[in-house]
Order: structure tokens, then C-alpha cells, then sequence
């Protein structure tokens, strides 16, 4: 009986630490809106917002992410304590009250970091491609490989097509016109 209380035991808790990891198309359903959201109030794609979310977060499996909220790997000015595991962990990453904050976070660090402000300039919502090498070519990560990483992720999950891209509002309308 002790043997099947064990194995019950164990496989309950192994199904719950599985279900708390994200995986790419729930969190993708779960933040879609917000990167819309954003793309609408600065010009950035929301394929962009998602896909750079995605790739520096794990999808939100980080720690910090999950347990800052910081879905960008943002840092800080203050030193963040945070418990894991019953220990106190010190870091230097910025803490959000929300990953909607974390998103608007990088957003503002887009448009208005001279680095990075220039895009904003340059480039459309439309245009993912130009956004991810222009943010690399700008100095945002280290990995000569970055932008096409999160490329494959935005090009994988077909997260341009949150960009509304201007062809496919001119179908939208074809359509539309020929139903009537």
C-alpha cells in the first residue's frame, strides 16, 4: 500500500511540475493581445515583442521570468531578492509587477534608447525581418546568431501574422468587397 501511496505521490507531483511550464502555443495564446496591444501603441511588431519574449525567456520558464515577470532579460538598477526553493536569491534583473509590464518595459527601451530609437524611425510593424537585425546589429545581444533565432521562432509559430501586414488587409478587403 506504501509502495502505491509513493508512486501516486510521485506521479502527481511530476504531472504538476509539468503542467506549470509553458509551453510555445500557450504562451503565445496567453500574450498575443498584449504584443498587439503594443504593436498598436509604439509601431513595433507584435512578432517581434512575442518572438524576442519567447527566445529570452524559454517561452516564460526562466527564472526570471517566472519569478520576476522579466520576460526580456532586462536588468535593473537595484539589486532584486526573490525566494526559489526556500533560499533567497540576489540578482540584478529588473522586476515587473506584470509580463504586460515587462512587454511595454521593452517596448520603451526600443523607442526611446538612442541604440535602438533609430528603428522605430526606419521600419515598420510590418517590417519583422529589418526589426529583428536592426536590434542585433544595435548591440542587443551578444550571439552573432540571435536574429535569426528569434526569426525561427516568429517564422515557426507564424507569428507575423499578428503584424497585419498590409497584403493581407487588402485580401481582408477583396473579400469583403466580393461577399457583398
Amino acid at each position: 500500500m506504501k509502495k502505491i501511496l509513493l508512486i501516486t505521490t510521485l506521479l502527481i507531483s511530476t504531472l504538476a511540475a509539468s503542467a506549470q511550464k509553458n509551453t510555445s502555443q500557450s504562451y503565445i495564446e496567453k500574450f498575443k493581445d498584449d504584443a498587439i496591444k503594443i504593436m498598436h501603441e509604439t509601431g513595433i511588431p507584435a512578432s517581434i515583442v512575442l518572438g524576442v519574449a519567447m527566445h529570452e525567456s524559454g517561452c516564460g520558464n526562466s527564472n526570471i521570468a517566472q519569478n520576476l515577470n522579466n520576460q526580456f532579460g532586462v536588468k535593473g538598477y537595484n539589486t532584486v531578492v526573490y525566494t526559489k526553493h526556500n533560499k533567497k536569491v540576489r540578482t540584478s534583473y529588473k522586476r515587473y509587477d506584470s509580463v504586460f509590464d515587462s512587454f511595454q518595459d521593452f517596448a520603451r527601451i526600443m523607442t526611446e534608447r538612442k541604440q535602438f530609437s533609430h528603428l522605430a524611425d526606419a521600419l515598420t510593424h510590418y517590417d519583422y525581418k529589418g526589426w529583428a537585425k536592426g536590434i542585433q546589429r544595435a548591440g542587443y545581444a551578444g550571439s552573432r546568431r540571435w536574429a535569426s533565432q528569434v526569426l525561427g521562432i516568429i517564422n515557426r509559430y507564424n507569428l507575423n501574422d499578428l503584424d497585419e501586414n498590409p497584403a493581407n488587409q487588402t485580401q481582408l478587403a477583396d473579400a469583403t468587397t466580393k461577399q457583398q
